[in-house]
């Protein structure tokens, strides 16, 4: 479309007075081209439907013979108005919500035309649409707009048929033909007139393919160019690491590396070789091996003569790595240190001479490593676990103690691939989708709460085997608005119940932080047995003797978060247990509670969640910082967001993308952007 008629002002229409066009522009529409761009949520089948065919709680449109007078029940302000209707053998009731005025309409022995949801149990439809007489309209789909106010489907498709009319013959096609004749993907005139106007459902069905593919695809180009100019503008060094030294650490360790080790290492040590900074998120199930994938890159900076570091949120689970890379790395005449905010003053002095001198060549800590006086002589790896539990400040700060060093995020966090594409877009992202050989499973159980006495039973025979168990709920105190089990009451009972033969720790996120430290340790070192708390074991120590663990309101919790909650266990030799005590009322939360007891996969969970809940919810809105797409669908056009990422990669790297005419529109979309000045397009 011509520049100046895709900016021209709503208010030019006829009919758009000065209170609709505030309407409009209250739902972001000022502009033709935005009305033109507003897409449908969806569209309406309005073709007339054979009842026996029909599933239940679909929507659906019949042609029938009033067969009762009208009955209304009022409750206060609001009515319910029931009628019987004959519709080809089926004789059903159609029931009208506030519509008391329908009484003196629906007359015995005349035909109606309704469309709703079917009841099929009941043999009732909720009608949210009728037209008396048989039915005289002749589209068998009607596009619905997400609107409110006083801007009404009807004023939307008027003003939207006003527009279409006027600027059907100026339409410019961006999307270039040697785009869309691959993908069989119609031009934009068609498919604005098969989205807007629809006639045919394959036609309609084809045009929303065309703008989820484009509108991904400009997306991801941001994304791409950005990752790709960041890049290139890193002042990165090249590790010339020794493969020698990585292979026989490779091979010291007592278990061979799964195939996805084997390929996050390879995509790690080729951004190690290359001359720009690596930036790069390790993704992985609780049990994955993020860690030894960690180590690999740390000895092969060593190998090169570079430092390492590896940043982690808490003090117990910065010991927890020292412990593991002392085994590890030590042998290889490797230096580790581990800096915390516990680290005693001489023996922090001396960490900080080894890392300014070099003498020590891996130091492992909490946020003490950001502090201004912790300087290393050449810092080459970075590696941030947890990475969503520091700010980006803290994040960035240590990146710059070193001449752009490469950087590795870890998370046990699975995120599904959407996402991660998405939310990590500017990131080269690495999956570990493949556990270790011989990890038994978490058996996982969902029981109802008057189960509990028994479980309790069941629990004493796990600690008389001298295991461990984790009690988890959702709240500190009693709430008066939610009704749930909270983690004082749970302590006092399970006190009462075990002790003194067991003891019975309890940890929540208003203990101090050294408080909870000293709980942790204390259940770590099995001086206690039973650790009750809320979710602030998400992410903590490892407690190979812990098989059993209780989650209280299960339904609470989204599906990511259990799934966290669950990996507290299953981390030694014997069997583990999850229980989920739950009493959902949704279709939604059954769903959900049976989900986990049918996979541990956490990645299988997290794309469940992203479908029940939605990509908002799944991060958190305010968090998230997850794109707003205005057609596209991020768990029903997962495989259209993977292609329009790879078509994106191949495109900025390519001369013809930055210099050829059929590209220019969306090189202006990055240039409008900020991602790249015109001086760049030569």
């Amino acid at each position: 479309m011509k520049a100046d008629l895709a900016q021209e002002s709503i208010t030019s229409l006829k009919g758009v007075g000065k209170a609709t066009a505030e309407a409009l522009q209250e739902l972001g529409i000022s502009t033709w081209e935005d009305v033109l761009f507003t897409f449908p949520t969806r569209h309406e089948d309005f073709r007339l439907k054979d009842l026996t065919l029909t599933d239940h709680n679909e929507r659906v449109t019949v042609e029938g013979r009033v067969e009762s007078e009208p009955t209304i029940l009022f409750m206060g302000k609001k009515s319910r108005l029931q009628v019987k209707i004959l519709t080809g053998r089926h004789l059903i009731k159609a029931v009208f919500f506030n519509q008391p005025y329908l009484k003196s309409k629906l007359i015995p022995g005349e035909i109606v035309t309704i469309s709703g949801k079917w009841d099929k149990g009941r043999q009732v439809i909720q009608a949210s649409n009728h037209q008396m007489g048989p039915r005289t309209d002749t589209h068998d789909f009607e596009p619905v707009y997400a609107l409110r106010g006083r801007v009404t489907q009807k004023v939307f498709r008027r003003i939207l048929a006003q527009i279409f009319e006027q600027v059907s013959t100026q339409l410019v096609d961006p999307l270039p033909e040697s785009v869309r004749e691959p993908y069989r993907l119609p031009e934009l005139y068609e498919a604005l007139k098969a989205i807007h106007f629809p006639e045919d459902e394959m036609l309609t069905k084809n045009a929303r393919r065309r703008f989820v593919y484009e509108e991904l695809l400009q997306f991801q180009l941001k994304m791409q160019a950005l990752k790709k100019f960041r890049k290139e503008a890193s002042v990165g060094q090249t590790v010339t690491y020794d493969p020698l030294v990585v292979n026989q650490f490779v091979a010291s360790l007592p278990y061979q590396l799964t195939g996805a080790q084997t390929r996050a290492t390879e995509e790690i040590l080729r951004d190690l070789r290359a001359p720009f900074q690596m930036n790069r998120l390790l993704q992985g199930d609780v049990g994955s091996g993020k860690t030894v994938v960690a180590a690999i890159a740390l000895v092969a900076a060593f190998s090169a003569g570079l430092q390492g570091a590896l940043m982690a949120p808490t003090e117990i689970l910065a010991e927890q790595h020292a412990n593991s890379f002392f085994d590890w790395l030590e042998p290889f005449g490797m230096k580790v240190a581990l800096l915390t905010g516990s680290t005693k003053t001489k023996a922090r002095r001396l960490i900080l001479e080894g890392l300014a001198s070099g003498d020590i060549h891996v130091v492992i800590g909490t946020h003490a490593l950001i502090q201004p006086d912790v300087q290393f002589k050449q810092l080459g790896v970075v590696v941030t676990d947890e990475q969503h539990r520091f700010g980006v400040e803290q994040r960035r700060v240590l990146k710059t103690k070193g001449l752009e060093p490469d950087v590795l995020f870890m998370t046990a966090t699975p995120i599904p691939r959407t996402l991660a594409i998405t939310a990590f877009g500017e990131m080269d992202v690495t999956i570990l989708d493949e556990m270790p050989a011989g990890r038994k499973p978490i058996e996982t159980y969902w029981m109802k709460e008057q189960q509990v006495p028994a479980l309790l039973q069941r629990l004493r025979k796990e600690l008389d085997a001298g295991r461990q168990a984790y009690v988890i709920c959702p709240l500190i105190e009693e709430s008066d608005k939610l009704e749930l089990q909270n983690v004082l009451e749970i302590y006092h009972q399970l006190q009462q119940f075990y002790e003194p033969v067991f003891k019975v720790d309890l940890m929540h996120g208003k203990l101090p932080s050294d408080e909870k430290d000293l709980v942790m340790r204390r259940f770590a070192d099995n001086e206690s047995h039973i650790l009750v708390s809320t979710t602030v074991v998400e992410v903590g120590v490892n407690v190979p003797n812990a098989t059993f663990m209780m989650i209280f309101d299960a339904e609470r919790f989204g599906l990511a978060q259990l799934h966290q909650l669950r990996g507290r266990v299953g981390r030694g030799e014997h069997q583990s247990y999850c229980v989920l005590i739950a009493d959902p009322k949704t279709e939604v939360g059954k769903e959900r509670m049976q989900s986990m007891t049918e996979t541990t996969d956490g990645f299988v969970l997290a794309e469940k969640d992203l479908e029940l809940r939605g990509p908002g919810d799944f991060f958190g809105r305010k968090q998230s910082g997850m794109p707003e797409f205005k057609i596209a669908d991020l768990v029903h056009d997962y495989r259209a967001l993977q292609t329009a990422r790879e078509d994106a990669e191949k495109l900025v790297e390519s001369h013809h993308f930055w210099h050829s005419e059929e590209w220019r529109w969306y090189r202006g979309q990055l240039e409008a952007s900020g991602i790249i000045d015109g001086g760049r397009i030569d």
